[in-house]
């Protein structure tokens, strides 16, 4: 499903370039649950934005679904994301002024779907998040853990194959966050490929296997 081979990136700071990814193979299965791991700086944000079609790489190739993503217009980029990718974040990113089932239809709204069918199925998303008598209210009355499951819901309401996971838990406390992750192991479970940052053990141990980077290096992954 995820392809990556050779990936370099680099930024340039004060004039002078920052190498944050170095030669980065990483192939993710479809169906899998992986979680990725590093101390801040280690590349973890750069790759997911790579993965996620929001940044570019300087060299390497990356293959989404079997198609390589490479000198992608940003029309073309958002086709990609639009149809292959969504996106969850630590931040929650909902617009406080919309209610959950206007939050969750956005997507919705930006592919055309019509007004009454995208109400429609924005709320049977929410129904299957557990959050459908929420429907009608707005992030600021809900709690961090129903927001996040409105963020999980918009982003599954594209029917994505690909589901990335940035921080998810990192404003969560314990147990919201173990309620987050099963929600996101159930989505797995129903075939979806899921990805997930994350700087807690605790949370990495939950998916299939953990990728750890260091200096924007993969390290070898334990036998």
């Amino acid at each position: 499903m995820i392809r990556l081979e050779g990936i370099n990136k680099s930024y340039h700071v004060g004039g002078q370039p920052l190498h944050v990814l170095t030669d980065l193979d990483l192939h993710v299965r479809e169906g899998e649950l992986v979680a990725v791991t590093g101390s801040s700086g280690s590349g973890k944000s750069t790759l997911l934005n790579i993965i996620g079609l929001l940044d570019g790489y300087d060299s390497g190739t990356y293959e989404l679904a079997g198609r390589l993503m490479r000198d992608l217009s940003e029309r073309e980029a958002a086709a990609q994301r639009n149809r292959n990718l969504g996106f969850v974040f630590q931040a929650f990113n909902l617009l406080p002024y919309k209610s959950a089932a206007e939050n969750v239809a956005l997507p919705l709204f930006y592919q055309g779907v019509a007004r009454k069918d995208r109400n429609r199925i924005a709320r049977e998303y929410l129904e299957r998040v557990g959050l459908l008598p929420w429907a009608d209210h707005r992030p600021g009355q809900l709690s961090g853990g129903q927001q996040q499951r409105v963020a999980i819901a918009r982003a599954l309401v594209t029917k994505p194959r690909v589901i990335l996971a940035d921080e998810p838990t990192g404003a969560l406390d314990s147990e919201t966050s173990y309620q987050v992750m099963d929600l996101l192991g159930e989505v797995n479970e129903a075939g979806m490929t899921v990805l997930v940052v994350t700087h807690e053990q605790d949370i990495a141990t939950r998916c299939h296997r953990t990728i750890h980077l260091r200096d924007g290096v993969i390290e070898p992954e334990a036998s």
